[in-house]
């Protein structure tokens, strides 16, 4: 073991999309354990839109990281060290442990166990972590989809959108996307099952969209807010659903940005709207996470990874996910010194 934990701290807040100069390094000797603790080697740190609002005060749920901390991500690991007789040496676990290499964690940081006999552990990050996880039940539980309706579905090739597009399908809906470029909007339609797809770069418009959903809108699983929704509600079928999942459109919520006044649609079409956050049903992640796993092993799941390799690479890897330049799940792996997984 390194005598040596390389973290990435949070430098000073974002001024709207976090950029790669709000971060640095900040090297620190690996954590000594208290009872009841485990020591994390991390193998591969998550890069999610939600982290924006994980260092921005006023739009969290949870308290904003403090300046100088390490930079709160979700990771997978391998147990180095355990003073809990709950975890074993050499067993992979996914949960709070930040960007850095060894974590000092207590049960409340973790998650979940990452079984490799399921596929690569890297998928305990993304397939079955909250991409997989949260795309099935924020689907199932809040859109409560039915054979025949269309769901439409923004950032559609993303990790959340690749799977809810999927799963859509598979319930015998007509599944449309909304993505940021042309080969996105390919690989929706030749790998993700989708119906049809749009670039909104190319155009949002009422005819766009009559095109794209000829017979409306029945649920909207919403990644972005902003003016993608402002275009979509009006299309929102009698008794549809939005799914709220993200607001990654949006650059600041401090001041909130002004926007068309949507209650005469909710209030006239008898639409409900509901927000997800997937850490309020972390019971629910085994459960889930062995369909997910069932139906990947079958072959009737695509997921794609976009990994970067080295801890350095991940606040311009944070960066890169506001540009829309990843392709599936972004993720940066670490090697320590010896090989990655």
């Amino acid at each position: 073991m390194t005598a040596t934990n390389r973290r990435i701290v949070l430098d000073h807040r974002p001024e709207g999309t976090p950029v790669a100069g709000n971060f640095r390094r900040d090297d620190q000797p690996v954590p000594e354990l208290s009872d009841g603790q485990i020591l994390l080697r991390n193998h591969y740190l998550s890069i999610d839109p939600a982290q924006r609002g994980w260092i921005s005060p006023g739009v969290n749920f949870a308290d904003p990281v403090p300046v100088g901390d390490v930079m709160r991500s979700l990771a997978v690991g391998s147990v180095a060290v355990t003073r809990n007789a709950k975890y074993a040496i050499g067993e992979f676990l996914y949960g709070w442990f930040g960007w850095q290499d060894y974590c000092a964690a207590g049960e409340a940081q973790v998650i979940a166990r990452v079984q490799p006999a399921q596929g690569p552990v890297s998928l305990g990050l993304g397939l079955y972590g909250i991409s997989g996880v949260t795309a099935y039940l924020a689907l199932t539980e809040l859109g409560r989809p039915r054979a025949g309706e269309t769901v439409l579905v923004s950032t559609a090739a993303g990790a959340v959108g690749s799977i809810v597009g999927q799963l859509a399908r598979r319930l015998g809906c007509r599944v449309a996307g909304l993505t940021g470029s042309d080969d996105k909007v390919r690989q929706c339609l030749a790998e993700f099952g989708y119906h049809a797809a749009l670039n909104y770069h190319n155009g949002l418009d009422a005819p766009a969209l009559q095109a794209l959903c000829p017979h409306g809108v029945d649920i909207f699983f919403d990644n972005t807010s902003g003016a993608i929704a402002d275009a979509v509600w009006p299309f929102m079928n009698l008794r549809g659903r939005i799914v709220q999942c993200g607001t990654a459109a949006v650059a600041s919520w401090d001041p909130a940005p002004l926007a068309p006044r949507r209650e005469r649609i909710m209030l006239t079409r008898r639409l409900r709207h509901e927000g997800f956050i997937i850490f309020d049903h972390l019971e629910r992640f085994p459960a889930v996470v062995t369909q997910l796993a069932r139906w990947q092993q079958e072959g009737a799941l695509v997921f794609h990874e976009d990994i970067e390799t080295g801890l350095d690479h991940a606040p311009g890897a944070l960066a890169a996910i506001f540009r829309g330049e990843n392709r599936g799940k972004k993720m940066v792996r670490i090697t320590n010194g010896t090989r990655a997984l």
